[in-house]
């Protein structure tokens, strides 16, 4: 079991270099933030469309499948068991819907007279239309799948699928350098509000070095338990909780230790500010494939506009 190799999350692929790889940082953060932001007050079908658009990113890229397989396998079996759960769970309306327009056989047409008899048609049109609509799409004993229920869970999937890939997508092509770089040149503007930017950066370049040491420990503990052969079913159910309480001690003491080993290797090295002890981390250049990112990213939200929006 190696979950550096297996589920890379939030981990950069090095090798090998796609054309993601080589877009400007802040040109990838700035589609990063429309990924999640063109979500909001938008319809099903955009939607799906942002998952299908991810999905044909991947592919695009030419990301070994070694890398994605398994993250995106597994994140979209999650997907999918949650758009089952939320459609058949019920919508919390508790109604039982009726047409609003009487049935045909109620409706009395008199032929003598002209506009009754021109406007029966119509009438008849809109019956034919009300019946037309269902709010049950589907009952089967306690199954049942409503409207509002199959709007939510469409809602609930594509947005877990849309956040959580996106950004893991990001981090796969774009090096913590990089993201620090693109970061720190952003938040330019906060300065003139005394933010600490610079420190801010140096606080997301650390935790995402240290997502590597998270996933190396857990995989060290898991082995360790694996070898000792421990018989399960004789520990029983309160045995089996409190090794991996243990196992979660462990784990925590570990994690402290490494920060705690990062923090020394800064003082050591005489580390006091990030404004005394600047490192320039990447040369942020815009090149004619970032403009035509930019470019994209404009028709991206126009499509936005033309399609997505929520009746």
């Amino acid at each position: 079991m190696d979950l550096l190799r297996s589920l890379p999350i939030g981990l950069y692929l090095e090798q090998p270099q796609t054309w993601m790889h080589k877009l400007d940082p802040r040109v990838k953060f700035i589609w990063l933030m429309s990924f999640l932001t063109t979500y909001l007050f938008a319809n099903n079908l955009w939607r799906i469309l942002l998952v299908g658009l991810l999905i044909a990113m991947t592919l695009i890229a030419r990301i070994p499948r070694r890398v994605w397989q398994q993250q995106m396998g597994w994140l979209l079996m999650l997907c999918f068991f949650v758009l089952v759960i939320g459609a058949v769970t019920p919508d919390g309306l508790g109604i039982s819907y009726q047409p609003r327009l009487p049935s045909a056989g109620v409706v009395k047409v008199n032929p003598q007279t002209t506009p009754q008899a021109t406007a029966a048609p119509k009438l008849e049109n809109s019956t034919k239309s009300s019946k037309d609509y269902k709010y049950t799409l589907f009952e089967a004993g306690p199954v049942r799948v409503t409207r509002r229920s199959l709007n939510l869970s469409i809602r609930l999937s594509t947005i877990l699928f849309t956040v959580i890939y996106s950004t893991n997508l990001y981090l796969l092509t774009t090096a913590p350098e990089e993201i620090t770089s693109a970061m720190e040149n952003l938040m330019q503007p906060l300065k003139r509000f005394k933010v600490p930017v610079t420190e801010i950066t140096l606080t997301l370049t650390l935790s995402l070095r240290f997502i590597p040491l998270v996933l190396e420990e857990i995989q060290n503990l898991i082995r360790s338990v694996m070898t000792r052969a421990i018989n399960w079913k004789k520990l029983g159910l309160k045995g089996g909780a409190k090794v991996w309480l243990l196992v979660a001690e462990r784990l925590l003491q570990n994690l402290l230790l490494r920060a705690d080993q990062m923090a020394n290797a800064m003082t050591v090295r005489g580390f006091t500010s990030p404004n005394e002890h600047r490192v320039e981390w990447y040369e942020l250049k815009m090149r004619s494939r970032d403009w035509w990112a930019i470019l994209i990213l404009v028709a991206f939200w126009g499509v936005r506009f033309v399609i997505g929006n929520e009746a």
